[in-house]
């Protein structure tokens, strides 16, 4: 096979090299294409365009994969917890019980935040979406935190990390807790990372907290599944801010900005928020089935198929376990619970849905679980960056180890030509 591509303009030939990732994967290297042709390339969205090399996770979504650093998603969830899975994606490999135990042990130590951030919390209205919260609060710690992080220095850079996957946790159930008129409420230093997030969000202050396996076991899988998933919108926003050397919370913000949204990490939302529209309307789900294959009908079935998935969504098979288990451990009577079960239930037979690979996917079933554990729909998007946070932080670290450049992508400039200045009085 050539290891090179050959362009011609104009007369003249060009020569790109070929490069080749450890799953075979190949790409044009065109970094030297404007210096030597003039050209530059127009890709809206970036759907051909390798922004980097990375070494964390690898897709495949004709064919189902997700890898994190060559660890099967399916592997990951079955045997890790998320705190191992964390590791892994930043440090590279997956620690030993001495390095696991040290790096919980040096997150717990680090887990207080500030006091006066309650203020900060304590000016938003209850109104506000938990996501511009979280994002606000984590730009905040940037001022208890002035000192940049030297990138040169393990050391330094391991308690940076340390810092914001001890007090991320805290600022995600500080939200919660406001959101439900609750006393903020720190954790618990004999529980394990997940446990005492699940504590820290849930514990009413009349009650003493009691833990659930299964709840634990489902929160902890959705955390793992939702880790990293290659350079999408918010990981790539945090990769090119990171660029400019700014800081890893600033960065960490700013991936949160762009996971707000409702293509990207507001679908989970938007799928509970379909189901309750469809409860409203009566319940009918063979209705809304028949509506979503109308191709002239603009309502949109969500939580089904997937942008990068063409054949499923390995970790909607992965969750889909644990949502039947946390839906039969609980025994909820939810109405909306059960039209999410019934729109499942006939996606996965109805031949128009299987032979287009249109099944329910993570966000689905995300959904569910969050909604199941009393968890609002406002907040599911913040649970997507809880889960999300480890990989942001690899992402983070990747790029300023490797010292890649700062993110600056070109145009193709279709406006106005030169013209002179009118002055107003003629206008």
């Amino acid at each position: 096979m050539s290891d090179k591509v050959t362009l011609e303009f104009k007369g003249n030939k060009y020569d790109f090299p070929i490069v080749e990732g450890t799953e075979k994967e190949q790409a044009i290297d065109i970094k030297t294409l404007r210096s030597a042709t003039g050209l530059t390339t127009i890709d809206p969205g970036y759907k051909n365009t390798g922004s980097c090399e990375s070494a964390i996770t690898f897709l495949d979504g004709e064919k189902g994969i997700l890898r994190y650093r060559g660890y099967s998603i399916e592997e990951l969830a079955e045997k890790a917890d998320f705190l191992e899975v964390a590791y892994l994606l930043i440090f590279g490999e997956l620690p030993n019980k001495d390095q696991l135990a040290k790096f919980h042990s040096d997150i717990k130590k680090e887990s207080h935040v500030d006091e006066e951030m309650k203020k900060i919390l304590d000016g938003f209205p209850k109104s506000a979406h938990p996501m511009g919260v979280l994002s606000s609060l984590t730009s905040a710690l940037i001022a208890f935190n002035p000192s940049s992080v030297n990138v040169t220095s393990e050391n330094d850079m391991y308690h940076a990390i340390v810092r914001i996957l001890a007090k991320f946790p805290v600022l995600v159930a500080w939200t919660l807790r406001k959101k439900k008129g609750l006393p903020l409420d720190y954790g618990d230093d004999s529980l394990g990372y997940v446990e005492n997030i699940h504590k820290m969000m849930f514990k009413r202050p009349s009650e003493d907290y009691k833990s659930n396996k299964i709840v634990i076991d489902a929160l902890d899988k959705l955390l793992i599944l939702h880790a990293d998933h290659e350079q999408n919108c918010s990981t790539s926003t945090v990769r090119i801010v990171g660029s400019s050397h700014a800081g890893l919370f600033a960065s960490l913000s700013a991936g949160i900005s762009a996971l707000w949204g409702p293509l990207h990490g507001g679908a989970n939302q938007a799928v509970l928020e379909m189901l309750e529209a469809i409860e409203a309307d009566g319940g009918d789900t063979k209705k809304y089935m028949a509506k979503a294959k109308d191709k002239n009908d603009p309502f949109r079935l969500m939580g089904f198929g997937h942008r990068v998935y063409k054949n499923f969504d390995p970790r909607a098979k992965i969750i889909k376990v644990a949502a039947d288990e946390v839906l039969n451990d609980l025994g909820i009577d939810d109405p909306i619970l059960d039209i999410a079960k019934g729109l499942e239930k006939e996606a996965l037979e109805d031949p128009y849905f299987v032979d287009r690979k249109l099944y329910p996917n993570v966000d689905f079933y995300s959904g569910i679980i969050y909604r199941a554990l009393g968890i609002p729909t406002e907040m599911f998007t913040v649970m997507f960056a809880l889960g999300r946070l480890p990989g942001w932080i690899a992402q983070w670290r990747e790029m300023r180890l490797n010292n890649e450049p700062i993110g600056r992508p070109r145009q193709v400039y279709v406006g106005e030509n030169h013209r002179s200045f009118v002055d107003v009085n003629k206008r």
